[in-house]
């Protein structure tokens, strides 16, 4: 065995020590059982408070529910106040106590929840739903750091600990590189070259090092356990009760702490629904541009021709559609019965089979149109092949492809196919006709912005202008920067294709309220 093979070998042997390792690791350090208590109402001489319970409840991985539950207990000690002014839930508004304004000394995941709260209402409250963010970057950075307070508190009280001690995880992080060295060293050895040995030692550190990421995380201590029994406890308690789970987020008045429990707990799970901090509905956001709260529905141009194209593009798409037309006509006139044989007149294989033939003429007119409007990708080939397949497959001796082949002229369907892309062509010339018009200002507040599934394609921009409750998205520039959900912003753009052709910041607003402050930034330009 030369010493390359002996290299590979021993990067192998370490790789499946490393694995048995921390299979052991995983196994050593496993989270203890939870044992539950009797059912009680008692939270105990020294409670947890809920955002701690809920990291207990969620077996020490996930906070669900901590930050509803953490509102609800502010709640519960005068902090906030909840308002239900009608039977229906979702109509509840949230209000900052003067307690609440002046608060100090408070655990950083209640400042956290707290300040969202704040930041979000004014002095006659918001909506609930006000509460949830408009960007789902934005809620995933609060949850994170939301957890990263919770778990320090819990790790102050004694309750949970670091599954891996640290020298465990710097022992099991720096035996990853090892293989990978002996890899890189064997490809240089074997003359493969620098970046063929960056490859082949990358691959398995990247591997292991994700395993290892992946389990570090929280595990219970003895006290930790003895704590999570006591709160399975209240849990059976609270769930003895046949409508607690149905309790609305005003209940806690009369349930005080009992609530803020249960939704940690996630007993009462219409509470912790509807006071979500996540990324909230896309489609349907609160509002206070104007000066009053409002829902305001946002609608999404899913299929519109055109947007957010430019003049140029217009006229490129316009030419496309207009190819495939002509093309289509012209196939559907030409086309003679003698370009087919049938399988009375030729036996056996051939490209001039009645399905092929129309098949070939009509998805090739298509592909010219793909071609000229520059969407040629790497699969449209592909799909071309899938296209052709059912004339490819057809009888060729009776049925539609034979009697569409022998009838003279253009078919019902052709005829259909050629209108719908003369149409389209007429529409787009009208849009970039439209478009050297003098572009129109408007003025509001964003809702959200969206990337499309193309990264490079125009994202969606939701702006509320205070007139009205229904809203339909804009074409803001992927290269477009510096805007952000719950700005004030001035906007140029054309109503045709729906496209934001420049955009000048009035107020910033704030990460993590979502409200807008005072700005000294000039304009943006998309």
């Amino acid at each position: 065995m030369s010493h390359i093979e002996q290299l590979y070998w021993g990067g192998a042997a370490l790789i499946a020590l490393w694995l048995a390792l921390f299979g052991l690791s995983l196994l050593v350090t496993r989270n203890g059982t939870v044992t539950p208590g009797p059912a009680t109402q008692e939270f105990g001489p020294d409670p947890e408070p809920p955002a701690v319970v809920s990291l207990l409840a969620g077996n020490w991985r996930g906070v669900e529910y901590a930050a509803a539950a953490t509102l609800l207990d502010l709640a519960a000690r005068g902090l906030l106040e909840l308002r239900q002014p009608a039977d229906d839930p979702l109509a509840t508004t949230v209000h900052v106590t003067e307690a609440g304004r002046t608060a100090q000394d408070l655990p950083s995941y209640e400042r956290r929840v707290l300040e969202r709260v704040v930041s979000r209402t004014t002095e006659g409250g918001a909506p609930i739903g006000a509460i949830a963010f408009r960007d789902a970057k934005r809620a995933a950075a609060f949850h994170t750091e939301l957890r990263k307070d919770i778990v320090a508190e819990a790790r102050l009280r004694g309750l949970s600990r670091s599954r891996f001690a640290p020298w465990l995880a710097s022992l099991l992080l720096l035996l990853a590189f090892v293989p990978g060295a002996l890899f890189s060293l064997a490809a240089i050895m074997g003359e493969h070259g620098v970046r063929a040995a960056f490859v082949v030692g990358a691959a398995p550190v990247s591997a292991l090092c994700w395993l290892l990421a992946k389990a570090l995380g929280e595990r219970a201590t003895p006290r930790g356990l003895e704590r999570a029994g006591h709160w399975a406890g209240l849990r059976a308690w609270l769930a003895g009760h046949e409508d607690f789970g149905r309790l609305p987020p005003a209940a806690v008045t009369v349930w005080d702490r009992y609530l803020a429990f249960g939704t940690a707990l996630g007993v009462t799970s219409l509470a912790g629904r509807l006071l979500g901090f996540d990324a909230g509905d896309r489609r349907r956001v609160w509002s206070s541009y104007g000066g009053t709260w409002r829902p305001v529905r946002i609608r999404y141009p899913r299929l519109r021709p055109g947007f957010g194209a430019s003049a140029g593009r217009l006229l490129h798409l316009a030419a496309a559609a207009a190819l495939v037309a002509a093309a289509l006509g012209a196939f559907a006139v030409l086309r003679q019965p003698d370009w087919v044989l049938t399988a009375d007149a030729h036996s056996g294989s051939t490209l001039r089979r009645p399905g092929l033939v129309l098949s070939a003429g009509w998805v090739g007119s298509l592909l010219l149109g793909v071609i000229v409007a520059g969407k040629f990708r790497r699969w449209t080939l592909f799909l071309v092949f899938l296209a052709m397949m059912p004339g490819n497959f057809a009888s060729d001796s009776d049925g539609w492809f034979v009697d569409a082949a022998a009838q003279d002229g253009p078919l019902a369907v052709e005829w259909a196919a050629i209108a719908v892309f003369a149409v389209l062509a007429g529409y787009l010339l009208v849009l970039a006709c439209l478009e050297r018009r003098e572009p129109d200002t408007i003025e509001g507040e964003v809702l959200r912005v969206e990337w499309r599934k193309d990264r490079k394609a125009a994202r969606f921009l939701a702006l509320d202008e205070g007139v009205t409750d229904l809203t339909r998205a804009w074409a803001l520039p992927a290269a477009s920067r510096g805007i952000a959900t719950g700005a004030q912003v001035r906007l140029t753009v054309s109503r045709g294709t729906r496209t934001i052709r420049s955009a000048e910041l009035i107020r910033a607003a704030l990460w993590e309220g979502d409200r807008p402050e005072p700005a000294t930034a000039g304009p943006h330009s998309s």
